[in-house]
């Protein structure tokens, strides 16, 4: 029994060998090369495939339901291999014991070969219904300007010099009626270089601007309420917003920022805050460097000053918290916390953590951008992770939130893309002609200037310069 059982661990590591020690030479040999054939395989993957090829196969689902599909035979394919050479070298006879033992032996290394196979089965499934869950399918004719050919090989942006990502943050709650946009970000990214301008605005802007449509025809003179407020009252009123599917508050608002900024949106991303504290968990926490001590809680607890891991609850107040404090400064520490998370999601810590961080991000992240296109955001991530990231923050003394200067915020927007383009020294980010601030995305049309007119008086006032995230936040 001792040799029967060698014999049959040895075929789990070279699949045929008991076969071919007992006289079964035809299947051992096939089972052999396969067991070559596998290798081969796996060697030509390792030399052809990068690390970028496989996050981009992570989030393709296709891809991702055949490395379900090739796992799962495999793992059954081992198992065959296990019990086969097993039957095959096994003693004509047995006691009763000694049977139940092999046949536990057995089933101890079917497990042992099937385990790895069924995990990334798994995670492959996880990973794909994450994909199908939080990105939206592209309507067929997006599906087809996006679609193959040498030119999307080439360059899959076709010419888009820059990618502008609305970033929200709502406030969603079990205990809220609604969502109130109290973070709104627009990330705006070189899609050759990765470098990035994170312009955000104030949930406290007042006369914003509306969009051509509806909104503006019952809003000619600007929102009479909060930005933040926006979101919201497009759901509440489905009239302002005709014909739209999917999120409807979100494609409302995405045109009034981009009213506002001057530059088009071509996306958003939206995070419900109250959840955010499950992902920061997910990942293990964040570290944050905190320069003054922030007050929070019911109790008054206090984070202190200084460099600190925060925890998922910790890192809501840290992003939340206005005692003491103001909106302004709330909103230099959501784009902090953003920047730190950015850094420091490293892969095998997301790998490690993966069905809690998917079950997470299922449950308080939507969007609109579409799954085709989510291969082509991995790459450009890549980019940004390394790239500078700059940022400008609409707050007072630069503006007036109750009567802004929309020149001003469109000028000031358009100077910090201009200057994250032109890089260091008067480098070149490699962008397109026409691809500056305040360019629109190729085929849409700028709309006319909106009703509110600007507040400033006299000279117009200096556009400020654009500040470094690193600088800002002292990350390290």
């Amino acid at each position: 029994m001792r040799r029967a059982l060698g014999l049959t661990a040895a075929s789990v590591a070279v699949p045929g060998l008991a076969h071919l020690r007992s006289g079964h030479r035809r299947l051992g040999a096939a089972f052999l090369a396969v067991f070559a054939l596998l290798l081969v395989g796996l060697l030509v993957a390792a030399l052809v495939l990068s690390k970028q090829d496989l996050l981009r196969i992570s989030v393709q689902p296709r891809k991702l339901a055949v490395v379900m599909a090739g796992a799962a035979v495999l793992a059954l394919w081992w198992m065959a291999v296990v019990v086969t050479s097993y039957l095959a070298v096994r003693p004509r006879r047995l006691s009763t014991w000694r049977r139940i033992t092999a046949g536990g032996v057995v089933a101890v290394l079917c497990l042992v070969v099937a385990a790895p196979f069924l995990v990334a089965s798994r995670y492959a499934y996880v990973q794909r219904d994450l994909v199908n869950s939080v990105f939206p399918e592209a309507a067929p004719e997006a599906r087809a300007a996006a679609g193959g050919g040498t030119l999307a090989a080439r360059d899959p942006w076709a010419g888009q010099s820059r990618v502008n990502v609305l970033l929200l943050g709502g406030d969603g709650g079990f205990d809220r009626y609604g969502v109130r946009t109290d973070s709104m970000t627009l990330a705006s990214v070189d899609t050759h270089t990765g470098r990035t301008v994170l312009l955000s605005l104030p949930r406290n802007l007042q006369r914003a601007p509306m969009p051509p449509g509806p909104m503006r025809e019952r809003f000619p003179n600007g929102f009479r309420d909060l930005l933040n407020e926006v979101y919201q009252y497009v759901h509440d009123h489905p009239d302002m917003a005709p014909g739209v599917k999917g999120n409807r508050g979100a494609t409302v608002l995405k045109a009034a920022i981009s009213e506002i900024l001057g530059v088009p949106v071509d996306y958003f991303v939206l995070v419900n805050l109250y959840g955010f504290a499950d992902i920061v968990n997910a990942l293990g926490g964040v570290q944050i460097r905190i320069t003054s001590p922030i007050v929070y809680g019911l109790h008054n607890d206090v984070l202190k000053q200084g460099l600190h891991r925060l925890s998922g609850s910790q890192a809501l107040w840290y992003g939340r918290s206005r005692t003491d404090s103001d909106d302004y400064t709330r909103m230099g520490r959501q784009r902090c916390l953003l920047g730190a998370i950015a850094r420091q999601a490293d892969p095998l810590r997301v790998l490690f953590r993966f069905q809690q961080l998917a079950s997470a991000t299922k449950s308080v992240v939507s969007t609109d951008i579409p799954r085709s296109r989510v291969p082509d955001f991995v790459d450009l991530a890549a980019l940004a992770k390394d790239a500078k990231v700059t940022s400008v923050q609409f707050v007072p003394p630069l503006i007036k939130t109750y009567r802004p200067d929309w020149a001003l915020i469109r000028a000031t927007a358009a100077q910090a893309i201009a200057d994250s383009e032109a890089g260091p020294a008067g480098e070149t980010g490699g962008g397109t002609a026409g691809g500056t601030a305040g360019a629109r995305a190729p085929g849409t049309a700028a709309s006319p200037p909106a009703s509110p007119a600007p507040s400033g008086h006299g000279k117009p006032a200096a556009v400020p310069a654009p500040v470094s995230l690193d600088n800002v936040c002292q990350y390290s």
